[in-house]
């Protein structure tokens, strides 16, 4: 039995937070601290109590932001989503989070030059969370020294440390991860076959079927699930674990959390990506 929680930050429901089980053990990837899982309907306790008005404004708010700063970037290879396959992504992934064709417009001109705007760049930070858990942190920002001050400290207020790059990247590599959606699959053994041959590494059927593919590949794998009637929840690259650490308790689980959701409250920051392995029995406790 295969379970996974997927994790949502506060820029509006991107990226995961996967538990995957293996015989005992669930292994954590996770991407942003909303608590998710497909073994349960609605939101666990830990995300309810994010109810209020102000607060999906915020998550909304991060949302448009993260989008139209990926799209500025993306951009800058071209206004044109036809000739720019990299801006064709970015448009669509802010689409499905139902990003205004206005606030594209304006990002992708921001970043051809057409109207002025900051000058975005992409920059990734690492750290040691509760646990000696590895995070990569992905920023989006046009002011490095601003998102490594306002990190640092939110990394520090709950116990972590921060680290060079080098020390914690090579424990991740970079895999393409597409997520989608279809009531039913009427073909899965025929649609498997044609995903492997696209180049699909792992496949996760469930609710949301999650497929693991290379870093060149996943575009294919994301137009054949599109081909096929599935919506698409997420597509793009992740930096997935390949040295996991394990949670020794609840405690510490929530303490993790609870410094990804300050690490996410920032704008600079895109994703946070770990390497957390966390037992089916942290687990239940977290879920009580």
């Amino acid at each position: 039995m295969e379970v996974r929680l997927y994790f949502f930050g506060l820029f509006g429901f991107l990226g995961f937070f996967c538990f995957f089980c293996n015989s005992n053990k669930k292994t954590l990837r996770l991407s942003h601290s909303l608590l998710y899982t497909d073994a349960m309907s609605g939101h666990s306790k830990w995300a309810n109590i994010r109810v209020r008005k102000t607060a999906q404004d915020a998550k909304r708010g991060k949302v448009y932001t993260r989008h139209a700063r990926l799209i500025q970037i993306a951009a800058k290879g071209g206004g044109d989503p036809a000739m720019n396959p990299t801006l064709r992504t970015a448009i669509e992934n802010a689409k499905i989070d139902g990003v205004p064709n206005a606030n594209i417009d304006r990002a992708v001109k921001k970043g051809t030059g057409e109207i002025k705007g900051e000058q975005m760049e992409v920059a990734h930070y690492a750290a040691y969370g509760p646990g000696n858990v590895a995070l990569v942190i992905e920023c989006l920002t046009d002011n490095k020294n601003r998102t490594v001050a306002n990190i640092r400290s939110a990394i520090e207020r709950h116990g972590g440390r921060w680290a060079e790059s080098g020390s914690v990247l090579w424990m991740f590599e970079q895999k393409g991860i597409v997520v989608g959606k279809k009531n039913i699959v009427a073909d899965k053994d025929s649609l498997e076959m044609k995903l492997i041959d696209a180049g699909a590494d792992d496949i996760e059927w469930s609710d949301d079927t999650t497929i693991d593919v290379s870093a060149l590949h996943w575009p294919k794998i994301r137009d054949l699930l599109k081909a096929d009637g599935f919506e698409i929840v997420d597509a793009g690259l992740k930096f997935v674990a390949k040295q996991k650490t394990s949670v020794p308790d609840a405690a510490t689980a929530k303490r993790l959390m609870e410094m990804i959701e300050l690490i996410e409250e920032d704008d600079d920051v895109s994703e946070v990506h770990t390497n957390a392995d966390i037992s089916d029995e942290v687990a239940n406790q977290l879920n009580a």
